[in-house]
C-alpha cells in the first residue's frame, strides 16, 4: 500500500494550504504525480519543494485563479496536461473561499458572485476540461471536498452554503452520469471540525484544541483515489 498511487496523475485544486496542502503531501507519499493548482504561486512553490525533499515524484505547479479564469484558460490547462502527461487519473475539487457570514438580505453581490464562481462554477468548468483526459485513464476518480453546509445549511452562511449545496447536487448528478462510464467514479469527503484558515475565519473564537489536523483526512483521499475504491460511486465519507 506504500505506493498505491504509483504512476497515477492527479490534479488537486486549492492545493496551496489547509486540507489541499495536507492531502497533496500524502498523495505524493503514496506515489502520485500531482498537478498542484492554486492562485497562490508562492505557496505552491514551497509545497513543490516539500514534496521533492521527501523523495516523492516531482509535481507540477499551476498558478490558476478560479475566480477570474475564462473558458480558454481551462482549455489551455487541459492541453498542457495532455502534452506533459498524456492522461489524467484523478481530480480533487478542493478549492473554496468563505466570502462572508451575512444575512441574505444584506449579502454583498460582488462577494456572492466571487464565492459562487470559485466554489461552484469553477467545478463545472474544471470538470468539463478534465473529463476527456479522465476517460482515457484505466480507472479515473473525481473527489469533492464538501462541508456540513452541503446538507444542512445554516442561517447567515450565504453564498458559501448555497455553493456547497450546489456542489453536492453537482456531485450526485455527475456520479449518475458516470455510471455508464465504467472507468470513472465520483465521490466526496466531508470534513468536520478540521483546523483550517477558512474555519478560523468562520469561527474566530473557536479553540484549536477542539479541531483535528488536516493531515488526518489524507487516508480518505488516498483511498478514493486508489483502485481500492473503484467499486464506489456517489459516496460521501464523513471524517474529522
Amino acid at each position: 500500500m506504500d505506493q498505491v498511487l504509483k504512476e497515477k496523475v492527479i490534479l488537486i485544486s486549492g492545493a496551496s494550504r489547509g486540507i489541499g496542502r495536507a492531502v497533496a503531501k500524502q498523495l505524493a507519499a503514496k506515489g502520485a504525480t500531482l498537478i498542484l493548482l492554486s492562485r497562490t504561486l508562492r505557496d505552491l512553490e514551497s509545497l513543490h519543494d516539500e514534496i521533492l525533499h521527501a523523495n516523492n515524484p516531482q509535481p507540477s505547479i499551476c498558478g490558476f485563479n478560479l475566480c477570474s479564469a475564462k473558458p480558454e484558460d481551462y482549455d489551455d490547462l487541459r492541453r498542457n496536461i495532455a502534452k506533459q502527461y498524456g492522461r489524467l487519473d484523478g481530480v480533487i475539487h478542493n478549492a473554496g473561499i468563505l466570502g462572508s457570514l451575512t444575512p441574505l438580505e444584506y449579502f454583498n453581490l460582488q462577494t456572492w458572485y466571487q464565492v459562487l464562481q470559485v466554489n461552484l462554477n469553477s467545478t463545472l468548468m474544471l470538470t468539463q476540461a478534465t473529463l476527456p483526459l479522465l476517460k482515457q485513464a484505466i480507472t479515473g476518480s473525481i473527489v469533492f471536498t464538501l462541508s456540513e453546509q452541503s446538507n444542512t445549511p445554516k442561517a447567515n452562511w450565504g453564498a458559501y452554503a448555497v455553493a456547497d449545496a450546489g456542489r453536492n447536487a453537482f456531485l450526485q448528478m455527475l456520479a449518475a452520469e458516470c455510471e455508464n462510464l465504467t472507468n470513472i467514479r465520483v465521490n466526496a469527503v466531508l470534513p468536520t471540525k478540521v483546523k483550517t484558515s477558512l474555519r478560523a475565519e468562520a469561527y474566530p473564537a473557536e479553540s484549536n484544541e477542539s479541531l483535528s489536523d488536516p493531515a488526518n483526512l489524507g487516508a480518505h483521499y488516498v483511498y478514493l483515489m486508489s483502485d481500492e475504491s473503484k467499486h464506489l460511486n456517489g459516496t460521501t465519507i464523513t471524517a474529522g
